[in-house]
């Protein structure tokens, strides 16, 4: 059945045939498949500023030497931002599934050079299951002629990134996401997010929300979809770590039933590049999730990396796609997670949310 599923990949699909399976960049799998995944990641990116793409100096070349300086902010290197070596992140992906993990969702999405064939490639290469999200990222990475597009434009293309292939290749994705807002929150980005939910609603996918840097934004964005009568269940709202540091607002998010990404695990250091924010070291993360597991909140959960600098990479001294099944889950049984917990926040909640519903 598995290679049978695979066979379908570069066939356009319909969302009844998507229903009850999990589309990779291969195809469609079996929602048993799955394993272990890591729900937000990026395996060939492009996160640099205009301004930084057009510069001549892109910094040094990145060395054991300089990467301590570089994550801490020492050393501004805009190559950094970006990684387009399918051959690295080959063995990269390889190394995670070492270490235990089996999938990975990437967002590279609309204004972060997104490569389907790349993706591809490396799923190939390694066996690993690749789920590719689409749609767009923050307003200021977006093409200015989307600024007069309208909401269904935006639904229309989601759609056919799912049905049909994304970026002008056969490769489908398989969560709409990360679906870009900032805080304030641009017109622009709204009807992106419009769009976005007029085309999950149509295809059953599950949505991923970059929110704004701002403690409140995730709610905001939540409220903004529950006012549009859309479902906030198969929502997930990424980088609560770096966003949310007060029990009492997550556990009021939380409460509208929507999912909550702790993705920048592997980030141990206070030092926090864009915005004035203390970050958390991987404990800290766990005791939010206990928190949240205490108050009955354990299939809300999902966690990765995020990893979108070079310097986070193994090739490169970083900690890696690994990080999670190598020292996490550890930590996590020192502090009395229970397998059922880990299970859920590592394999049944992800097989949940992928399937199509």
């Amino acid at each position: 059945m598995f290679n049978q599923l695979l066979a379908e990949g570069t066939a356009k699909v319909s969302s009844e045939e998507l229903r009850g399976k999990i589309q990779t960049v291969r195809g469609l799998i079996e929602p048993d498949s799955l394993g272990k995944t890591l729900m937000h990641e990026h395996l060939l990116w492009d996160i640099r500023s205009a301004e930084q793409k057009a510069a001549v100096d892109q910094g040094p070349e990145i060395t054991l030497c300089n990467c301590y300086k570089i994550n801490y902010g020492r050393l501004k290197v805009p190559r950094n931002k970006i990684f387009r070596s399918w051959e690295t992140a080959t063995r990269e992906v390889q190394l995670m599934l070492d270490a235990g993990g089996n999938s990975i969702v990437e967002l590279s999405n609309g204004g972060l050079a997104p490569d389907p064939l790349g993706l591809r490639n490396i799923a190939e290469s390694t066996g690993a299951h690749i789920v590719m999200g689409c749609g767009h990222y923050v307003d200021a990475y977006q093409d200015d002629s989307n600024r007069d597009r309208s909401v269904e434009s935006f639904a229309q293309e989601i759609r056919s990134q799912i049905l049909e292939g994304a970026w002008g290749t056969d490769v489908r994705a398989g969560i709409i996401g990360e679906i870009g807002c900032q805080a304030p929150w641009t017109d622009l980005e709204k009807k992106v997010m419009l769009g976005a939910l007029i085309a999950q609603a149509d295809t059953g996918a599950a949505l991923n929300v970059h929110p704004g840097r701002h403690e409140d934004q995730p709610k905001e964005v939540i409220d903004f979809m529950v006012s549009h009568g859309y479902p906030v269940e198969r929502v997930i709202i990424s980088h609560i770590d770096r966003t949310i540091f007060d029990n009492e607002r997550i556990l009021r998010l939380a409460d509208t039933g929507c999912v909550l990404e702790f993705d920048l695990f592997g980030q141990e250091h206070s030092y926090y590049s864009l915005g004035d924010i203390d970050g958390l070291n991987d404990a800290m993360r766990l005791k939010y999730i206990r928190t949240l597991i205490d108050r009955g909140y354990l299939a809300q959960i999902v966690i990765s990396h995020d990893i979108c600098h070079q310097t986070r990479l193994v090739s490169n001294g970083g900690h890696g796609y690994g990080h999670i099944f190598e020292n996490v889950i550890p930590i996590m049984d020192r502090h009395g997670f229970t397998e059922q917990e880990k299970s859920a926040i590592l394999v049944e909640n992800p097989k949940r949310l992928l399937t199509f519903a």
